[in-house]
């Protein structure tokens, strides 16, 4: 049954290829995007895909937009919790404000379109919640306390929501990506993706985004509606949780 998805942070990387597998599912998609207007503008020309601009850390925004979303495409049913972002120091070194800005984003970020989506899911009896966490928020990782610490809540949050949403015909799971070979990747040395990022992936490859992508296709999908407060490892074998 085609339903109406929004994802956020979907128009660049992972976001883009589950915006764009949703789409080819019959969906009808929405992206929203914090900042980069030309690539979102892009995206949208390629895809059809209609793209809208806030800040999810922001709650307003979020009420703001998604009343507007709606308003235009439909009550969303289902919701990929994507948008992310970094700011990566050793603790030491680490601000009050590069903590607060990962945080809001990565963690927040999920409370504030949740809740503003919430109550429509519950009024009509189905909703799929899917929240893009990280093998990070399972293992931890050097210079990022901040981004462990929100990837980390973002499985606990799913746990918690799944239980109070089950009886009421919404799932919430989570998807934790590995190293996926997307722009950020390709900023990474040669030398150190071969001999350090490579051997700890036992599969001997970075993943695709659209293998991101079709976890999402089928948790979101109408055969998943026994699937709730689970959390999908997709890293090669990297971490075993």
């Amino acid at each position: 049954m085609a339903r109406t998805a929004l994802v956020t942070g979907g128009s660049r990387g992972i976001g883009a290829a589950i915006s764009k597998a949703l789409k080819a599912e019959g969906h009808t998609v929405v992206a929203t995007y914090a900042g980069n207007d030309e690539k979102a503008r892009a995206f949208t020309e390629e895809t059809g895909i209609a793209t809208y601009k806030w800040d999810v850390g922001d709650y307003e925004a979020c009420k703001a937009g998604i009343a507007k979303v709606e308003e235009e495409h439909g009550p969303v049913d289902i919701l990929v919790n994507n948008a992310g972002i970094t700011r990566d120091a050793p603790f030491h070194k680490m601000t009050p404000q590069q903590w607060r800005e990962v945080i809001d984003t990565n963690l927040t970020g999920l409370f504030n379109m949740t809740h503003c989506v919430w109550p429509g899911l519950r009024a009509r009896k189905f909703g799929r919640v899917v929240n893009i966490s990280s093998i990070n928020g399972q293992k931890g990782q050097f210079a990022q306390a901040n981004y462990a610490a929100a990837k980390a809540g973002d499985i606990g949050f799913t746990k918690a929501l799944a239980q109070e949403g089950a009886r009421g015909g919404i799932t919430v799971n989570a998807i934790c990506p590995g190293y996926i070979n997307t722009e950020m990747m390709s900023t990474i040395p040669e030398k150190v993706m071969n001999d350090v990022i490579l051997p700890q992936i036992p599969v001997g490859r970075l993943g695709e985004a659209e293998e991101i992508a079709r976890c999402v296709v089928f948790l979101a999908s109408e055969d998943a509606g026994f699937i709730t407060g689970s959390t999908l490892s997709a890293n090669g074998g990297q971490y075993l949780a």
